[in-house]
């Protein structure tokens, strides 16, 4: 399994970013896919699910109506569209899949908010 992030910068608090994670190894379209985020001195944290047909999908609180998440299952990479960014999204990202038999992360891609 690996998944690979990209699409982090350096962005002004107001601008937009699109995050992408390709994923091989396993059948990228039978699983949910998550964004998380772990900022300096944080616990990592919870940002966005999209279940494996795309249909239904989860957003914290602190990025609902900011931030889309989706998914092309024929390329089997996951997205995260990120609008109206504040410098509190500032933080590495990670890409992750929930398999049967575990959870596996990316490497993280950084984004940082900042005038």
């Amino acid at each position: 399994v690996q998944l690979v992030e990209s699409g982090g910068d350096l962005v002004q608090p107001g601008g937009s970013l699109r995050l992408s994670c390709a994923a091989s190894g396993f059948t990228f379209s039978s699983y949910a896919m998550s964004w998380y985020r772990q900022a300096p001195g944080t616990e990592r944290e919870l940002v966005a699910t999209i279940y494996s047909a795309g249909a239904y999908t989860y957003y914290a609180d602190s990025v609902k109506g900011r931030f889309t998440i989706s998914r092309d299952n024929a390329k089997n990479t996951v997205y995260l569209q990120m609008n109206a960014l504040k410098p509190e999204d500032t933080a590495v990202y990670y890409c992750t899949a929930a398999l049967t038999e575990g959870a596996y992360w990316g490497q993280g891609t950084q984004v940082t908010v900042s005038s």
